[in-house]
């Protein structure tokens, strides 16, 4: 089984979505592929209640999307998570570079970048389904290599 890593700061509301909902697609795919997540400066989480995000919970409910990951808290991301990751997607290339640089440099260059906001910046419902379509690109990409551009 190969993995995928999604990174955001506090792995409570984006990366948890991402997570989750690739691994529900990837199952109905077939796909070989199994997605975790993980925190980049978990320290930054102090306001965050529960183990996941409400929106993150709720947009994934109206996706269909029921998951196991919803009673785990967030985790902090260690060398290992990287080791063992196939792919790394970080999903704010503006956020999380400088938390990569300090904190992983080493895998600065392997990491995929996008740029999913976070709520301060982009409404929960609009950065979750921009994060969608792009679970959605990377699962087809996965599904049907050839197909690439």
């Amino acid at each position: 089984m190969k993995k995928i890593l999604f990174l955001c700061t506090g792995n409570y509301y984006r990366s948890r979505f991402a997570e989750q909902l690739f691994n529900h697609l990837a199952i109905q795919q077939g796909l070989d592929w199994e997605a975790d997540s993980r925190a980049l400066a978990l320290e930054k989480g102090t306001k965050n209640v529960g183990a996941i995000s409400w929106y993150a919970a709720t947009e994934l409910l109206l996706r269909g999307v029921t998951s196991h990951g919803n009673d785990h808290y967030p985790q902090q991301a260690a060398q290992e998570d990287f080791q063992t990751a196939n792919l790394i997607v970080a999903l704010d290339e503006t956020e999380h570079l400088p938390l990569l640089k300090e904190r992983f440099p080493q895998w600065l260059d392997t990491v995929k970048y996008w740029s999913i906001h976070d709520a301060h910046i982009t409404l929960p419902p609009i950065a979750l389904r921009q994060l969608e379509k792009k679970i959605v690109q990377l699962v087809e990409q996965l599904a049907f290599p050839s197909a690439e551009k």
